[in-house]
């Protein structure tokens, strides 16, 4: 099936700072005229769209949950205001939908169906990462979270290790925000002192820090991570 209908994927900041410091004019506008949305959190969309223009009027759209707990046969259904020749919107927690986000299972039955997708432009922490770190930016790989058993959380990284020796290619993953500084110690004591690792933090918020350094000088480094957002990239 093919008509008119788009399915917007829009971009959301990765920090508290105002919308307009991060996306551009046309992201707004466009998210104005949208009147159905797919999205992760239904409490911080709201509070996303009010952000982009105070006046649109929330109670009047309509909004789709996709998150982790979505079962895969609510998914299709999201799509039936496009039949129709209506816009959709996709909206994640923060950053760009379907990168490293369940948005990419909705984009992947709207290809299917020959709907046009439309992705905008805006913040990515993987993309901004690499930008920053200094590291390969013609090969690189997002891993999510490592694992939590211990065992298979070594077997990880050293898998990393290889990949980064063999490949050359900037190995990047994240953690949750109280864990941050356990992280870095425990890259620090399993991986060669050599190693660069960069430390990328409220990427574009009021704390932002960048830091690429080897890890025997984050080990002597002081340092506090600890519940904010933040993006992890090794490389050799």
């Amino acid at each position: 099936m093919n008509n008119n209908a788009r399915l917007y994927l829009f971009p959301v900041p990765l920090s508290d700072n105002p919308v307009t410091e991060v996306l551009p004019a046309h992201n707004i506008e466009l998210i104005k005229s949208v009147k159905y949305f797919i999205v992760e959190n239904l409490r911080s969309a709201r509070r996303f769209l009010k952000q982009c223009d105070r006046s649109i009027d929330i109670d009047s759209l309509t909004f789709f949950t996709l998150n982790e707990h979505t079962d895969a046969s609510e998914l299709t259904p999201m799509l039936a205001p496009m039949e129709a020749g209506n816009d959709v919107g996709v909206i994640s927690e923060a950053g760009c939908p379907a990168v490293a986000d369940p948005g990419a299972d909705i984009v992947a039955i709207a290809q299917q169906r020959g709907y046009t997708v439309v992705p905008l432009v805006g913040p990515s922490s993987i993309l901004m990462g690499v930008m920053a770190s200094g590291f390969n930016g013609q090969s690189f790989a997002f891993n999510g979270y490592l694992p939590i058993d211990q065992g298979a959380r070594a077997a990880r990284l050293k898998e990393l290790e290889r990949r980064i020796m063999r490949e050359h290619q900037t190995q990047i993953f994240i953690e949750t925000p109280y864990r941050n500084n356990r992280l870095i110690a425990e890259l620090c004591r399993s991986l060669p002192g050599n190693m660069r690792l960069c430390v990328a933090s409220d990427i574009t918020g009021a704390r932002q820090s960048i830091v690429t350094l080897p890890l025997s000088k984050w080990a002597k480094r002081e340092y506090n991570y600890d519940k904010t957002p933040t993006i992890f990239l090794l490389y050799s």
